[in-house]
C-alpha cells in the first residue's frame, strides 16, 4: 500500500507477543489516530474550514499528533506546550509548521497544566477564529479508536481479553474498549496512573519524579469515563522505570515511560489472572526519555521483583505502588463537586 501522507503510515500499531499471556500494541505514537479521526470529522461537519487554525496544549505526543494531523489536512496549528516537550518534538512542530509556546518551568504538573489552559483561553480571546481541539474533554476524540479495536479484534487470539494502559485524557484506553465492548462486554480494562493524578484520587501523593507524561493529570478531564475501568495500578517513577527498562531489556522494545508502567502492571495482571490475553497500549517511542530513563538504566529495579500494595478504598493507597479493584465504578460525586 502506498499511503496518501506519513500520517496513515504512522498511526497503524504492531502487535507484538511478549509472553504467553501479554501482547504489545506498539504505536509510533498512538495519538495520531484520534487527531486525523477528529480533525476529518469536523472538517466533514463544517465545524472548522481549511486553512483555519487548530489549538490545544499537549505534554508531548498530541502536540505531534495534532501538527501532522493539520498537514495533513491543510489546518494551521497552534500548540501551547509543556515544560516537558523535548527539544527533538519541538524542532518537528515547527517544521511541520506548527507555531508553538512553552510555558514557563513550574515547581509542579498541576501549575504546568493551570498555566497552559490559561494560555489557551488567552490565545483564543486574541484569535477568536481559531477552534480548540480540547483534547481532554471534547469525545471526538474516541472517534478514531474503532479502527484500531477493529484491528486488535481481528488479530489477537479468541480468549478472555484485558486491555492494559495509560490512563491520561481517556479517550485512548477508553476508546479503544467501549468498541472492544460492542463485540464481547465481558473486555477488562486496567487503567495505569502516576501518583499525584486526580484523575483517580492520588493527588495527596506526591512524587518528586513524577514525569511520565501523559497518563495522568492534576486538572479533571471530562473525557475520562471512570466507568470503563475495572482496575486501577499507581506507579511512582522508579517502578514505571523498572518497567521501561524491562521491556527493552527482555524484549527489546525500546518504548516511553508510560508503556513501561503499563507493562509493569500487565505483568501482575497477568499473573492474577492467567486464563486472560493481556493487552499493553504502548503510546510511543522512548526517544524522549533516553537522558531520564534509559540512561539511568544500571538504576532500575528488576520487574519480577517489584508487588504492588492490594488496597479497597482510595484512602488505603500507598507509594511506591498500589492497585485496586475499580469495577466499573462511575465517577464518584465528590470528585466531580470539588471540581466544579
Amino acid at each position: 500500500m502506498i499511503h496518501p501522507h506519513i500520517a496513515d503510515a504512522l498511526k497503524t500499531p504492531d502487535l507484538v507477543r511478549l509472553t504467553d499471556s501479554t501482547v504489545l500494541l506498539r504505536f509510533e505514537s498512538m495519538k495520531i489516530y484520534s487527531a486525523l479521526a477528529a480533525v476529518r470529522h469536523l472538517l466533514e461537519r463544517g465545524t472548522v474550514r481549511p486553512g483555519q487554525t487548530l489549538v490545544d496544549s499537549s505534554s508531548g505526543i498530541y502536540a505531534y499528533a495534532l501538527a501532522l494531523a493539520c498537514h495533513r489536512y491543510g489546518m494551521r496549528c497552534h500548540i501551547v506546550a509543556s515544560t516537558t516537550v523535548d527539544a527533538t518534538t519541538l524542532a518537528q512542530l515547527e517544521i511541520l509548521g506548527a507555531t508553538v509556546e512553552q510555558v514557563r518551568p513550574s515547581e509542579n504538573l498541576r501549575l504546568d497544566q493551570e498555566l497552559r489552559v490559561r494560555r489557551v483561553g488567552e490565545f483564543l480571546a486574541e484569535r477568536p477564529d481559531a477552534h480548540w481541539m480540547r483534547q481532554y474533554h471534547d469525545d471526538i476524540h474516541y472517534l478514531g479508536y474503532r479502527e484500531v479495536a477493529d484491528l486488535v479484534a481481528a488479530s489477537v487470539p479468541d480468549r478472555p481479553l484485558t486491555v492494559v494502559g495509560g490512563v491520561g485524557s481517556g479517550a485512548s484506553t477508553g476508546g479503544l474498549v467501549e468498541h472492544l465492548r460492542r463485540r464481547d462486554p465481558s473486555v477488562r480494562l486496567v487503567g495505569v496512573q502516576p501518583f499525584g493524578s486526580v484523575t483517580f484520587g492520588s493527588q495527596d501523593h506526591h512524587d518528586p519524579e513524577a514525569i511520565i507524561a501523559g497518563i495522568g493529570s492534576s486538572i479533571v478531564f471530562d473525557n475520562v469515563r471512570h466507568h470503563l475501568y475495572d482496575a486501577l495500578h499507581w506507579t511512582d517513577f522508579t517502578h514505571a522505570m523498572a518497567g521501561t527498562v524491562g521491556l527493552l531489556r527482555d524484549h527489546a522494545v525500546f518504548a516511553g515511560l508510560s508503556t513501561g508502567a503499563a507493562y509493569l502492571a500487565a505483568l501482575y495482571e497477568a499473573r492474577r489472572h492467567p486464563d486472560q490475553l493481556h493487552l499493553v497500549i504502548g503510546a510511543d517511542t522512548g526517544h524522549r526519555y533516553v537522558e531520564r530513563v534509559h540512561a539511568r538504566h544500571a538504576q532500575a529495579p528488576d520487574p519480577a521483583a517489584l508487588k504492588p500494595v492490594e488496597v479497597t478504598s482510595i484512602d488505603q493507597m500507598r507509594m511506591p505502588w498500589s492497585t485496586m479493584a475499580w469495577n466499573r465504578t462511575p465517577c464518584p460525586a465528590q470528585w466531580k463537586e470539588s471540581a466544579a
